[in-house]
C-alpha cells in the first residue's frame, strides 16, 4: 500500500510560482512511476507531468511546456512539480499519483494507470 501526501499548493498572482511536494510511504517508491494530475471543476482529470521511475523518462502536458518541472528524490521518497510563470487557467485542484511498481507501459499520462492518490491540493492563479 502506498500513500501519498500533497502540500505547497495556495493563492498566487499570474506570473508568480509555486512548488508542489508529494511525500509517499513504502519501500517501492524508486520502483514507481509518479505523476502530477489536476482537475478544474467541470473539467476531465488531465496529466500535467509524470515522471518514469526509470531511465528518467518524462512528460508534460502541452500547455504547462517550459513552465512545469516535475522532479524526484528516491532517498526522500518525495516528488515535486515547480510550476512557474503561472497562468489563471492553471487555477485546478492538483492530485499527486503513483502506479504499481516496476510499471513497463510506454504511455504513462493516463490516469487508469494509476493505483495510488493523494488528496489533493488546491492552486489558484488570480488574474
Amino acid at each position: 500500500q502506498v500513500q501519498l501526501v500533497e502540500s505547497g499548493g495556495g493563492l498566487v498572482q499570474a506570473g508568480g510560482s509555486l512548488r508542489l511536494s508529494c511525500a509517499a510511504s513504502g519501500r517501492a517508491f524508486s520502483s514507481t512511476t509518479m505523476a502530477w494530475f489536476r482537475q478544474a471543476p467541470g473539467k476531465e482529470r488531465e496529466c500535467v507531468a509524470a515522471i518514469k521511475w526509470s531511465g528518467g523518462g518524462t512528460y508534460y502536458a502541452d500547455s504547462v511546456k517550459g513552465r512545469f518541472s516535475i522532479s524526484r528524490d528516491n532517498a526522500k521518497n518525495t516528488v515535486s512539480l515547480q510550476m512557474n510563470s503561472l497562468k489563471p487557467e492553471d487555477t485546478a485542484v492538483y492530485y499527486c499519483a503513483a502506479t504499481t511498481p516496476y510499471y513497463s507501459g510506454s504511455s504513462y499520462h493516463y490516469p487508469h494507470l494509476y493505483d495510488y492518490w493523494g488528496q489533493g491540493t488546491q492552486v489558484t492563479v488570480s488574474s
